[in-house]
């Protein structure tokens, strides 16, 4: 019988969009003369359903978050063929995605590549020695893990007297050592959890809120004797732990790492098999706390302290009003550091005053150049917050008539926020400086209405503009029926008074529509955006400019 050719497997289009899809990854080849993107796979998984299949630069920029589109920029320009691309991007209601490509030999100038979740990228990066994720690996996949809302605790291990180890068993045996701790580690917690290798002998374990009591099960897990080449090792940990939330506000996994590091040399200090939490005082007693004290005397004059801004919404139509400005730290070493990080800092330097002058000055030549540049922000303002007690600062009056005098703002395009326990320090005195910082030209918002003694006798006798909701209470008035009456009274009181009213922690579209609803004036939040740099904030202005208004997130 005459045998048959053996049949030839060949990919065909179906199985290949079948395969990407199932796999969450997407080809996509880049055609700059033509100006154009086509993007095939897994697209809408990734955030890119809008592109796909084919679309221009413009459209993948406006689809991309604000403070990425410079990266993609990035990667759409014209390089020479074989110059690779990389970059990390996030889309608008997308999780973040690593693209990756290269320039073309063939064909023209053009580019082709893939894109894929950035925990794909990470989980191929791991340790050779135990199989876990590498540092770098690690900190990527932790860092999506913390855009879930919720706890999240991260432990980092350190094995004790590894030294000891390599030197009585040879570096190969100890090796053996951290394998078996490795295997142990992955072995002991869900698929679920975020487990590394994160240094020679240190370890790192992050997990959810269904994983209690994570640093006792890796203790259990870990510190059980091992045999090995014929002796019975005992190994036991010094174990750093640091909580946080998940979510919009979520610190960056590299520092949250750094944090739990700092913990375990806290934990080094009781001898072997200690166990210390992070907390604010580790960092006062830390060579981290001096090195970072000596670079911020420094930092407002070179210019590492900066204003990001938070758009703030007109609810009834979307449009843009204004901006909070909100100060942030460019490390030229750590990157971007949050306010929480580095103001305690400064208070203990006696700082926070500069910080105020700093803000109020360069939020208000940013805001003067916008209202120049553009006619349609002829109307719009910048909030700056006064730290507590910068009411009482000397020079706070004359600083804002010099400020506004310089930057020929209009009375009432610069407003100070004050939070309302700072008022209730000395209600009496506090009236006399906000009357004459409101003749001087300044609006007035009370932060954080709600959430200190709320006298309503002395509000009707300072003059302030504005209320401002605590996100709090924004973000929990559906599930909080004491948080919906605050919010409620809050808007109907600042509508009695002739206050706007400005509600901080909005999240969606349908916060936002149950705001208006009640009859609130303004928004702002993470649904629209976050605090954007300068530039960033001007395309996002330009943007909402050319739609009408500003984008908000259906859910969140």
């Amino acid at each position: 019988m005459p045998q048959r050719p053996p049949e030839r497997f060949s990919w065909d289009a179906t199985a290949t969009l079948e395969a990407l899809g199932a796999a969450d990854v997407a080809l996509w080849t880049w055609d700059p003369v033509g100006d154009r993107l086509r993007v095939t796979g897994a697209a809408r998984a990734l955030g890119l359903g809008p592109l796909a299949p084919e679309c221009g630069a413009a459209a993948l920029m406006a689809l991309t978050m604000p403070q990425d589109r410079e990266t993609i920029r990035e990667l759409l320009t014209p390089q020479p063929p074989g110059v690779p691309i990389v970059g990390r991007v996030r889309m608008q209601g997308g999780q973040a995605c690593v693209w990756r490509g290269i320039w073309m030999e063939e064909g023209g100038e053009r580019a082709a590549g893939v894109v894929a979740p950035e925990a794909q990228f990470a989980a191929a990066e791991r340790d050779s020695l135990t199989g876990l994720l590498d540092r770098r690996s690690f900190v990527a996949l932790a860092r999506q893990r913390l855009q879930t809302d919720g706890d999240h605790t991260l432990v980092v291990a350190d094995l004790d007297r590894l030294r000891r180890l390599n030197e009585a068993l040879g570096h190969e045996r100890a090796d053996l050592v951290l394998a078996a701790l490795g295997s142990r580690l992955a072995a002991s917690f869900s698929r679920e959890a975020v487990t590394g290798r994160v240094g020679e002998d240190e370890f790192a374990l992050m997990v959810g809120p269904d994983t209690p009591d994570a640093a006792e099960r890796l203790r259990a897990a870990l510190e059980q004797p091992l045999r090995i080449a014929g002796f019975d090792i005992y190994p036991t940990l010094s174990i750093g732990a640091v909580q946080a939330q998940g979510g919009a506000d979520a610190p960056e996994a590299a520092e949250l790492l750094r944090r739990a590091e700092l913990a375990v040399e806290a934990a080094k200090t009781v001898g072997r098999g200690g166990a210390a939490a992070y907390g604010s005082g580790l960092e006062t007693d830390s060579l981290t706390r001096l090195a970072l004290e000596a670079d911020f005397r420094g930092a407002i004059g070179r210019g590492e302290i900066c204003p990001f801004f938070q758009p703030i919404v007109r609810l009834a139509d979307g449009a843009i009003s204004g901006f909070e400005a909100l100060v942030r730290w460019r490390h030229p070493r750590r990157g971007l550091i949050m306010p929480d990080d580095f103001l305690p800092l400064a208070g203990d330097m006696g700082m926070l005053h500069e910080i105020g002058s700093h803000m109020m000055n360069a939020s208000a030549h940013q805001l003067s150049e916008w209202r120049k540049r553009h006619r349609a922000a002829g109307e719009l303002t910048v909030s700056v917050n006064l730290s507590v007690g910068e009411i009482d600062r000397p020079g706070l009056l004359e600083d804002l008539a010099r400020i506004l005098r310089d930057t020929e703002l209009p009375s009432g395009a610069l407003k100070l926020e004050i939070t309302e326990s700072d008022i209730m320090r000395d209600p009496d005195g506090a009236a006399l400086i906000l009357q004459q910082l409101r003749e001087a030209g300044a609006g007035l918002a009370l932060d954080d209405f709600g959430t200190g003694f709320s006298s309503l006798s002395y509000l009707t006798r300072l003059p302030f503009d504005t209320l401002k909701i605590d996100r709090y209470f924004v973000r929990t008035m559906a599930a909080n029926e004491g948080s919906a009456k605050i919010v409620r009274s809050v808007v109907n009181l600042g509508r009695d008074l002739y206050l706007e009213v400005v509600a901080e922690g909005v999240e969606n579209a349908d916060m936002a529509r149950q705001l208006m609803e009640l009859g609130c004036h303004y928004g702002q939040g993470f649904g629209y955006s976050p605090a954007l740099s300068a530039p960033e904030a001007e395309v996002y202005l330009n943007e909402s400019y050319a739609d009408g208004t500003a984008p908000i997130k259906a859910r969140g």
